[in-house]
């Protein structure tokens, strides 16, 4: 090869990496009811644009030949339907990604599952997308999962959809079955804000339409699925949006700097701009911003850059920069709809931690304004929400957050809920807006506090949580254990579930969402008393674990005693002291708990008592001997 061929070369291939930096770059879903042909769709983009391999080709050939559903022709689903439980069942259950490019845009697809049990899945691979193609099987025309998908893409901020009349071919290339379903969906489509809606009949098996003319459609006119996913306008609105930057970490690499790195979420930033640090509202200039080659004179969303700024700011992890002109929102309250994606149900009044950007906090569902029937859109009442059902619900959170409405910012606007003990994403949240607390509300200070208390009463504050089944004995010994104080001195006060039945929590019942409330209202009570300085007795069957570190949270360090009551079921209904494990097993009582309902044992309880066939006595002995090692009983 000779110089000038060589350099010929190098600049024809330097020439082409810039030209595929500089095309712009579009992200979309397939999404759909299921076998309505969504991995057939991307496997026909990417075998038509040339992107398979030939010994990916092979290998497709092979196991179409073994997983196939198309006869002896190669099934281009098994390009994306990668998992093995996938090929066996013919269906998609991960959320696949894959990139291919023309001449034209770079695009990133998400291939996502059909099936209702992987709603989530779906709403996850909408969460990024700019555009939508929904599938319609051309003979079913529009089922209830495919309403479910255009809702929740809706819903996500997805404002370009492209209607996939997709196995036109079985239905003999009917030019009136797809006007049919295209007016149908027109019809159903009508409240929501998509900006553009493009229906399209084609086979995905054949490549009708898909990145060419169909042979047997010459009514059709509009243009082929990838001439509209290269020509279709989706803006730019992260980058005419206001300024977010989410704080991701504190970078130190010395003591001559400090800088905050993260992925900007929306909008521009300069050297000399003016931001603000959303909340403390502490206000500084951009002194030199960082790319990943060096300093840069201004950055735009979706780079990951390093800020730092002209003064010395307390700023950290989870901390939202922005600009100063467009500040976003900041508050401990807001309203917001929700997905919920866990096979347990969502209960109002139990604690999630809630990730919102880089921040985490607690928080609960203060309230279920209304579910959504996706079909209808009417609004249901409801007290719990189950897998994939989608409500409107009120939040409340341990401190405030800054965020956007998600209508204006996708990024600052949505969340996810963790449940608290298995660590397991159970939801994701769309902010709607603010709900403002009343302001002539404030903490009053105190002169007298918990110390002065209990420092008068001579013992340290504590809840003692007594939890076991019913018939356990966890009343009785509790009551033992009240008395023994009681004679030695001490400041005591019990909290019985059937008692505060009677009063304090009288309207409510034993479904899951009432066992809930129940128990806030009693760890909000006990902390009050350990507030007096008072060893405070609380004995109730508490069958949730996530209810139980609640109320623990509630306290401070060492002072939430759990005592778990461990008696067998067995045990439990031979006793049967007030008889309601016979009226449970007849049906007078439902939502007994274990019998229709959990019982979640504690895992790392202070004191484990194990009480079969012993006296409640040495038990009672044996819990105050914990406080006495402790220090709770200081004299």
């Amino acid at each position: 090869m000779t110089a000038d061929v060589k350099e010929a070369a190098e600049t024809a291939v330097t020439d082409y990496i810039l030209a595929q930096e500089t095309k712009d770059q579009l992200r979309f879903l397939t999404c759909g009811s299921v076998d309505d042909g969504k991995s057939t769709l991307i496997g026909r983009l990417l075998y038509d644009t040339k992107l398979i391999f030939e010994d990916q080709l092979a290998a497709l050939e092979r196991d179409s030949k073994k997983h196939g559903t198309v006869g002896e022709d190669i099934d281009l689903a098994l390009l994306v339907d990668g998992l093995e439980a996938e090929r066996e069942q013919g269906i998609t259950i991960d959320v696949a990604y894959r990139f291919f490019a023309t001449d034209k845009r770079k695009f990133i697809v998400a291939d996502t599952p059909g099936h209702e049990q992987y709603t989530r899945n779906m709403a996850t691979g909408a969460s990024t997308a700019d555009l939508a193609v929904l599938l319609v099987d051309a003979r079913n025309g529009l089922m209830v999962q495919t309403r479910r998908h255009a809702f929740i893409a809706s819903l996500l901020g997805i404002r370009h959809v492209v209607l996939a009349v997709n196995k036109i071919d079985l239905a003999g290339y009917s030019e009136d079955r797809f006007n049919e379903i295209r007016k149908d969906f027109e019809v159903f489509a009508n409240g929501f804000d998509f900006e553009t809606l493009q229906a399209i009949p084609m086979s995905a098996r054949f490549g009708d339409n898909v990145t060419a003319k169909g042979q047997n459609m010459d009514w059709y006119q509009g243009p082929t699925l990838l001439e509209h996913l290269e020509t279709v306008e989706v803006g730019e609105d992260a980058l005419e949006a206001p300024f977010r930057f989410p704080v991701q970490w504190v970078n130190r690499p010395n003591l001559d700097f400090r800088g905050y790195s993260g992925t900007i979420a929306s909008g521009r930033v300069a050297t000399g701009d003016e931001l603000v640090v959303a909340g403390p509202a502490k206000i500084s200039k951009v002194k030199t911003i960082v790319g990943a080659a060096g300093e840069v004179p201004e950055a735009r969303a979706g780079e990951a850059v390093t800020i730092t700024l002209e003064d010395e700011i307390d700023i950290s992890r989870g901390d939202l920069l922005s600009s100063t002109a467009h500040r976003p929102d900041v508050a401990d309250q807001f309203a917001a709809h929700v997905i919920w994606m866990s096979d347990e149900p969502l209960l109002p009044g139990r604690p999630y931690l809630l990730k919102i950007g880089t921040r985490t906090v607690t928080a609960t569902v203060s309230e279920i304004k209304h579910k959504i029937n996706v079909n209808t859109f009417e609004h249901v009442a409801g007290k719990t929400l189950e897998l994939n059902e989608i409500a409107f619900c009120n939040f409340a959170l341990s401190s405030s957050v800054p965020f956007d409405p998600y209508e204006a910012n996708r990024s600052t606007g949505s969340f996810i809920l963790i449940d608290r003990m298995s660590n397991a994403t159970v939801g994701a949240g769309m902010v709607w807006f603010a709900l403002r607390r009343a302001s002539n509300i404030h903490w009053q200070a105190l002169d007298v506090d918990r110390t002065a208390r209990s420092e008068k009463l001579g013992q340290k504050p504590a809840v003692l949580w007594f939890t076991g089944l019913s018939g356990s004995g966890k009343s009785t010994i509790a009551s033992i254990v009240e008395k023994k104080l009681h004679i030695d001195g001490r400041h005591t006060y019990t909290l019985d579930g059937d008692n505060v039945r009677h009063g304090l929590n009288k309207d409510l019942g034993f479904t899951d969402v009432d066992r809930v409330e129940n128990i806030r209202r009693v760890g909000e009570v006990a902390r009050l008393f350990t507030d007096a300085g008072l060893i405070t007795l609380v004995s109730f069957i508490s069958p949730f674990k996530a209810e139980r570190q609640m109320a623990r949270d509630l306290l401070g360090e060492g002072e939430f005693v759990e005592v778990f009551v461990d008696t067998p079921i067995e045990v439990c209904r031979q006793r049967d002291p007030k008889g309601l494990y016979a009226k449970a097993d007849r049906g007078e009582i439902k939502n007994f708990t274990g019998i229709d309902s959990p019982y979640e044992a504690p895992e790392n309880p202070e004191v484990h008592i194990r009480n079969v066939n012993r006296d409640p006595e040495d038990i009672a002995e044996e819990v105050i001997a914990y406080l006495r090692e402790r220090g709770f009983l200081n004299s």
